[in-house]
């Protein structure tokens, strides 16, 4: 088996208590992971806090933060954070910006009328501040009069876009320095999300993999079957690009979710690190062989049953 050079670490989904964040951090440090990725979804945890109390507690982990919703924030407010964030840890810290959840947005009063080039000009005006320029401009979500930040990064870190479709992947290959695909992010999403990004020189890929791991294969596939059921009923694109998601459809129709937890082994591997430890090693070799970069291990988003993945995130990022 080919070990992974890709960074490993384990996702703090959004359900955890935060008071949780810091002793997972410290587990993941001292155990040899290379990451935490914090969750900010709405009306959860606030991701910048999570991501500072994970940096201040450790000393070489890489706290990713996927992801803020682009107008959530002002531009000028995110690009602070992110900056402070970078000081407290320089070289640690990987942010994210996405559209957001358009539902939720309208929710707040920020639904923006072009999501796309409402994150277009939060991207790339985040961006500049970043690099310490003195930013003045006038667009339809992003208004800055002579902004500039007091204290920007010495090195300013790359702007991970959380996105989904080709137009979005088209963007965050023009004005970002990579993308956070979610889960299920196979082998073949991977790729297909990097040539529609315009495969641009040191485009960083991470992603978060949607992961179960228990003694036999068939355990695994019964506790992740409703989840990924649930996954076909919205034809996420994560499947969609699945070299087998005819098949996949079809065999859901006709035997529903049992038909899932029966399925070829291969089809699971490429879905995510599920079954064994044995195949979510696999997965992870065949992401690697995919170009990824950082894979964040997503668990149960129920703390009894998620949090003792720990033990095989550690395993599997020490192999």
């Amino acid at each position: 088996m080919t070990l992974t050079s890709a960074a490993i670490g384990m996702c703090f989904p959004r359900t955890y208590p935060a008071a949780l964040v810091t002793d997972v951090a410290r587990r993941l440090e001292a155990g040899g992971a290379d990451s935490l990725w914090v969750i900010e979804d709405c009306f959860y945890t606030a991701g910048p806090s999570l991501v500072s109390a994970a940096l201040t507690v450790t000393e070489r982990l890489t706290v990713g933060l996927g992801i803020v919703p682009a107008v959530v924030r002002t531009a000028a407010v995110t690009a602070m954070e992110f900056a402070t964030l970078d000081a407290l840890a320089p070289g640690r810290f990987l942010p994210g910006i996405g559209h957001g959840v358009q539902d939720w947005m309208g929710q707040m009063g920020v639904r923006p009328k072009s999501p796309l080039t409402a994150l277009e000009e939060v991207t790339v005006a985040v961006n500049r501040l970043l690099a310490g320029e003195e930013v003045t401009v006038d667009g339809q979500y992003v208004h800055l009069d002579q902004v500039k930040l007091d204290a920007p990064p010495a090195a300013a870190p790359p702007i991970l876009l959380g996105v989904r479709g080709p137009k979005s992947m088209a963007l965050a290959g023009r004005v970002a320095g990579g993308v956070v695909l979610a889960e299920p992010a196979s082998p073949s999403y991977v790729r297909a999300a990097v040539e529609q990004a315009g495969s641009p020189d040191g485009f960083v890929v991470a992603v978060f993999s949607a992961f179960c791991v228990r003694a036999d294969r068939k355990t695994a596939y019964e506790w992740t079957a409703p989840w990924l059921a649930g996954l076909i009923g919205e034809k996420n694109p994560g499947l969609v690009a699945l070299p087998f998601y005819d098949e996949l459809v079809k065999r859901f129709d006709e035997q529903g979710v049992p038909g899932l937890v029966t399925m070829p082994a291969d089809w699971w591997t490429e879905i995510g690190p599920i079954g064994t430890l044995d195949d979510a090693a696999a997965h992870l070799d065949a992401l690697n062989a995919a170009g990824v970069h950082h894979v964040g291990l997503f668990p149960d988003p129920e703390v009894e049953h998620g949090l003792p993945q720990l033990e095989f995130v550690l395993e599997l990022a020490n192999r």
